[in-house]
């Protein structure tokens, strides 16, 4: 895991990049980096933002331990390691699924934002992609995770990079 400071330092050029490109704010882009790879804890496959493959057959995909959740326990998984009920309607998965790879980081960013670009559901969300609040709460409530406090989460890392990018 890296310092928030140096992770911005690194992934700070990337984010910019694709921001220019995309129109995408490069300040939501580094914090959901961020947030998806525990400040880059865990980037298998230069995969930074938890991007599923649906397919899991073309050879940009590798299968691995995440956790869900779901308002039912009878999603399928390629594996599924647990099931637990966490509230009334609301069950917490342990399974292995298939997500993309990246031969490098700044692949992983430019896929991430065209993900967004071409899928109807955040269209909402892209009227406001140069505010990376407004733009968090969207792909949030468009059902981008299925974590409740994902938008929660995000925010707060969202105001940490923004300080720090005022100090670089």
């Amino acid at each position: 895991m890296m310092k928030p400071v140096d992770f911005v330092v690194a992934y700070y050029p990337y984010a910019k990049l694709v921001e220019n490109k995309t129109g995408i704010s490069a300040i939501f882009i580094l914090s959901q980096a961020a947030l998806e790879s525990g400040w880059a804890k865990s980037i298998p496959g230069n995969m930074f933002f938890g991007i599923k493959d649906s397919d899991g057959l073309n050879g940009n995909e590798q299968l691995l331990l995440t956790t869900e959740y779901h308002t039912t326990p009878l999603i399928k998984y390629p594996k599924i390691v647990s099931i637990v009920q966490v509230g009334k309607k609301l069950w917490k998965y342990r399974v292995y699924d298939y997500f993309r790879k990246y031969d490098t980081p700044g692949d992983s960013f430019l896929d991430h934002c065209e993900f967004f670009l071409k899928n109807k559901r955040y269209k909402k969300a892209l009227a406001v992609k140069s505010d990376p609040v407004k733009f968090a709460e969207a792909i949030a409530s468009a059902g981008y995770a299925t974590d409740p406090l994902y938008s929660n989460t995000l925010k707060s890392i969202i105001n940490t990079v923004k300080q720090i990018t005022k100090l670089i």
